[in-house]
Parts: C-alpha cells; sequence; structure tokens
C-alpha cells in the first residue's frame, strides 16, 4: 500500500478556546480539546451549524486569534510565537464572507497590490505577481476596473488574487461564497479546484453549502466545539441521518437516494454527483420501460 508522504502544514493539538461573554465572569467554549492534522496540498471542507466553532478553528489557523488551550501548529510554526505571526499570515491566506470588506483599492490591480507591497517586495516582482495572480483567477482584462463594480463573484476572484499575490502555501475561506448567487459560488470553487489542483495550495473551506463539500478531498464536521466527524465526502455523507441529527444538510442528489431507498429500493450510499446518480439509476429506468 502507497504511503502518503506529503507533510502537515496545519497541526492543531489539543485545542481548546473560550471568549469571555458579556458577563465577565463567564465564558463560551468554542472549541474543546481539538485535534487535527492537515496536510500540504489537501482540499479540506469544514461543515457545522451556526455557533458550531469552524470561523473559531479558521481564525486560529491564521494566528488571528490564539488557543486558550493546546497549540497550533502552521508550516512548523506555533502561533503563540509572536515572532511567527506575520510569516503565518503570509503562509495561510485569508478570505472572508463578504468581499467588500477585503478590497479597498481604487482598481482591481492596485487592490491585488497592496498585500505585496506591505510585504516590502520590490515594484518590478509586485506587477509580476498582480498579473500573474489575476491570471490564475480569470481576471486579466479587469485590471484597470473599480472593483466595486464587479459581480460578486469577481470581487471573491480580486480578494482571492490579492492573497495568491502574497504567495500562499494555504488559503482558508470562511464562508466566502454564503454570500453569492449559484453563479459567484461556481466561479470561486472552480477557480478553488484550480488553484489546488493545477499549483498545489491547500484549500481549506468553511461553507454551508453541502453541494460544494463533495469536491474536497475530506470533510471534517464540527459540532457544539468538537470534531464529530472526520472522512472522504462519501464517508461523511453516506450516514445522512447523522448529518441531518446534527442540524445539517447533504448535497440534492444524496437527499434524492436516500429518500428512494425508504421507498424500497436498494441503492449504493454516498451518491454525490448527478453523473453518479445517474449511473445508479438508469438501470432501474431502463428495467421500469
Amino acid at each position: 500500500m502507497k504511503q502518503d508522504m506529503k507533510r502537515n502544514i496545519i497541526e492543531i493539538i489539543n485545542v481548546s478556546h473560550t471568549y469571555k461573554s458579556a458577563d465577565i465572569e463567564n465564558t463560551i467554549e468554542a472549541l474543546s480539546n481539538v485535534n487535527v492534522a492537515i496536510k500540504e496540498g489537501s482540499f479540506v471542507v469544514i461543515l457545522g451549524r451556526n455557533g458550531s466553532g469552524k470561523s473559531t478553528l479558521a481564525k486560529l489557523i491564521n494566528a488571528l486569534i490564539l488557543p486558550t488551550e493546546g497549540k497550533v501548529i502552521v508550516n512548523g510554526m506555533d502561533t503563540r510565537d509572536s515572532k511567527y505571526t506575520w510569516e503565518i499570515r503570509r503562509t495561510v491566506g485569508m478570505v472572508f464572507q463578504n468581499p467588500d470588506n477585503q478590497i479597498i483599492g481604487t482598481t482591481v490591480e492596485e487592490d491585488v497590490a497592496f498585500g505585496p507591497e506591505n510585504l516590502g517586495i520590490p515594484p518590478a516582482e509586485i506587477v509580476k505577481r498582480v498579473r500573474n495572480s489575476l491570471e490564475m483567477v480569470g481576471l486579466s482584462e479587469f485590471g484597470n476596473s473599480a472593483p466595486h463594480l464587479l459581480s460578486g463573484g469577481q470581487k471573491q476572484r480580486v480578494a482571492i488574487a490579492g492573497i495568491l499575490a502574497m504567495k500562499p502555501k494555504c488559503i482558508v475561506l470562511d464562508e466566502a461564497t454564503s454570500m453569492l448567487d449559484p453563479i459567484g459560488r461556481r466561479e470561486v470553487m472552480n477557480i478553488l479546484q484550480k488553484l489546488n489542483k493545477e499549483e498545489g495550495i491547500t484549500i481549506i473551506h468553511i461553507t454551508h453549502n453541502m453541494d460544494e463539500a463533495f469536491v474536497a478531498d475530506r470533510v471534517i464536521v464540527i459540532n457544539d466545539g468538537m470534531i464529530v466527524a472526520d472522512g472522504t465526502p462519501k464517508e461523511i455523507f453516506s450516514d445522512v441521518d447523522k448529518i441531518k441529527d446534527l442540524g445539517l444538510d447533504v448535497p440534492q442528489v444524496t437527499e434524492l437516494l436516500n429518500e428512494l431507498g425508504k421507498y424500497g429500493y436498494t441503492l449504493p450510499k454516498g451518491i454525490l454527483t448527478v453523473d453518479e446518480a445517474f449511473d445508479v439509476l438508469w438501470p432501474f429506468l431502463m428495467n421500469r420501460g
């Protein structure tokens, strides 16, 4: 059996995190004794209902907050060590829910150049990085455009380009598709898959959209601050009842086949795509014909 020799780019070790509530005497535990290792070059989707702790996990990975207990190691650097903070944030780029909150330039090129300029990158190298980053997200022709005139999906791609210009090894997206329409979501997901497969960038995608999860190598489910499921998309969505008990949905195709199973049809579990469903259902349709 071939072993996966890729190293861990993220290690979350016995991590708990608490927030102080409005009542100073009380605290809110967002994460409880979480252990996760994420390999370099992987595509991981993190699922969980509101308040489950998934956004806290994202902020810990980027050193925006520090663990109350345990430690987070990013590319060999402990986030608790302040001398690594900026290098960690260059290694792990963050893309948030609302792209308008990340875009500050008057033109697309100016916005993408902002990160490298803050890193002190020479101007000639910045020009090269901006050009390459916009090409990677399919926005080369929009360099001189005003960001506020772009669609939601295009704005989010500009935000991703701004991260790419800083040459990260990992990109974390915290509900980055939740405010987009279906076309915008598709644009962003296509870019993420391309960056992962062609550039080898580790993707950690936090989402509520179950149909976005099946493109991942791995799905992690968080509930009440703890990891309750961890596996491939097929493994996770094979247990439809468990996912629904956690207050989550499943991909529409998976839901369809699960409902058909209740009517006596013997169908495989973990079907995630329309093509897979067609291959499974076509023999039944032909027999009925």
